[in-house]
């Protein structure tokens, strides 16, 4: 395998800026994704959904206490309001202003209804003070948990915005250093480690140290290090064919 791809010697001092260059355009790259992130709002997106589920379940929490609360209120009423009809019952019962003995078995027939009545309703009135509590119990941490959701969206927001600052900013500076650097390294190279940094994933030119390719980290053979050293042209890994830069 070839280790050069130009005859046209390569002065060391631009490959070391092509090994500066490939640092700022990685830079770049790294800057430009997590722009894009940020653009797109994945983290605004994931913690606003999570402050939407968990007002959602704060919110159906609070409708059912207060439904519960109607409930509670309703059967109070309705207790008061039967346990006057008895009382009323009884004092007929007992005033003697009933005689007749058929007409004495019918109010002591409803004095009985009136109390089974209330009975019914009080077990009712307790069955939902139990759910009104059990509700209760879980109100304090769902509501902790839908401020802790505000709280982190609204830090999300603040430090999103001020990191869309810093990196546009970052960006800025790395493009112009870019602008800077590129006229000083000649063009076929140039042209290479571009067309090489669009196959490998934005890596076109590596150091060598120790013999190995710091891009696919290969240890290259003893006898291509041994022509790399004789070789005044561009080198390339053996592996993964990235421009190499002795250091």
């Amino acid at each position: 395998m070839d280790p050069q791809t130009s005859e046209a010697p390569a002065e060391p001092g631009s490959m070391q800026r092509l090994l500066l260059l490939q640092e700022l355009d990685l830079s770049v790259d790294r800057l430009t994704s997590r722009l894009n992130e940020l653009e797109a709002g994945g983290e605004l997106r994931d913690a606003r959904a999570r402050l939407a589920e968990t007002e959602a379940r704060v919110g159906e929490l609070r409708l059912a206490l207060d439904s519960i609360g109607r409930e509670q209120r309703r059967l109070e009423t309705d207790i008061d309001s039967i346990e006057r009809k008895a009382e009323a019952e009884r004092q007929r019962l007992f005033d003697g202003s009933v005689a007749n003995p058929k007409e004495l078995q019918a109010i002591e027939s409803e004095v009985r209804n009136l109390v089974g009545r209330k009975s019914h309703a009080e077990d009712l009135l307790i069955e939902q003070m139990e759910r009104a509590e059990e509700l209760d119990g879980r109100r304090g941490p769902l509501e902790a948990e839908e401020a802790e959701a505000r709280q982190r969206l609204a830090e999300i927001e603040e430090g999103s915005a001020r990191e869309l600052v810093e990196i546009e900013q970052a960006l800025a500076e790395r493009r112009s250093e870019r602008e800077q650097l590129t006229p000083q390294i000649p063009p076929d190279i140039l042209e290479l480690y571009q067309d090489i940094r669009r196959q490998k994933k934005g890596v076109g030119a590596a150091a060598l140290v120790d013999g190995v390719c710091q891009a696919c980290h290969q240890q290259l053979s003893p006898m291509y290090l041994d022509r790399l050293k004789r070789t005044e042209g561009v080198r390339r890994c053996e592996y993964c064919r990235r421009i190499l830069v002795l250091t």
